[in-house]
């Protein structure tokens, strides 16, 4: 096995790093490396992490993404109330998409275009609204583009730090962790809560990210580079978590 690390499975390393600290939460990552990220912690650095299985129960171990057929080590039943407990106590760290984002945060995957008129039907508000108030929540965005990166949403289904801090009380638990894509890693660390470049992938500048961005930017003091995965990690992604290479159709070979 080769030590060197693409694109890929730098991002997957980035959305691992999303969960950093977490300990013992219910991680819930929506997505292909999402998810490879997501078990990558729990198997690593993070082993308190609580994991579903996409569907209704709570898993042990490394499971491999995209194997329908592999074992399952089955911790818990998990029901639609015990979800909702778990959404509304805030015991949960969601990591969803994005079709748009603005500076804020502010998340749109309903549609695209007017109110009355949509260009496109997406898939719609979903649990948004509620995750981005009751959880900590992250998002991957494979694509990194202005199209996505845009100044203001079409709709508001994920609420950004702008309308949480309208809410007062009623937005306290909200918060952004961190936006990973396939150029960056982004987060909302300034004092007015703008979207700030925090990393660069292997291979990117800060000026393809700021191009690719339909909006000013805040730009760290130092923009670091997003750490590699190590030896162990990189079996862990290859042989372990995700043996059918499914992040690389995510995210192309680089």
């Amino acid at each position: 096995m080769g030590s060197y690390a693409t694109r890929a499975e730098h991002c997957c390393i980035a959305v691992a790093e999303c969960f950093r600290g977490d300990g013992e939460i219910l991680a819930n990552p929506i997505g292909t490396i999402p998810m490879i990220g997501g078990r990558l912690a729990r198997a690593s650095f993070e082993p308190d992490l609580v994991m579903t299985d996409g569907e209704a129960l709570l898993i042990a171990g490394a499971r491999p993404v995209g194997v329908d057929d592999a074992p399952k080590i089955v911790e818990a039943w998990n029901p639609y109330r015990s979800m909702f407990d778990l959404v509304w106590s805030g015991r949960r760290h969601v990591m969803m998409g994005a079709s748009q984002i603005d500076v804020h945060g502010n998340q749109n995957f309903a549609f695209v275009g007017d109110w009355e008129r949509p260009k496109a039907q997406l898939l719609g508000f979903r649990g948004a609204p509620g995750n981005t108030i009751q959880n900590t929540t992250s998002y991957w965005i494979p694509n990194h583009s202005a199209r996505v990166f845009v100044p203001q949403v079409d709709v508001v289904s994920g609420v950004g730090y702008d309308r949480a801090a309208q809410l007062g009380a009623a937005g306290r638990f909200h918060g952004i962790r961190r936006v990973v894509t396939n150029l960056a890693v982004l987060d909302f660390e300034t004092d007015d809560r703008r979207m700030r470049l925090r990393e660069v992938h292997p291979g990117v500048s800060v000026e393809e990210v700021v191009a690719a961005t339909g909006f000013e930017l805040a730009i760290a003091d130092e923009v670091a580079e997003s750490r590699a995965p190590s030896g162990e990690e990189l079996r862990l992604i290859r042989e372990v978590i995700d043996p059918t290479g499914s992040r690389e159709q995510e995210v192309p070979h680089t």
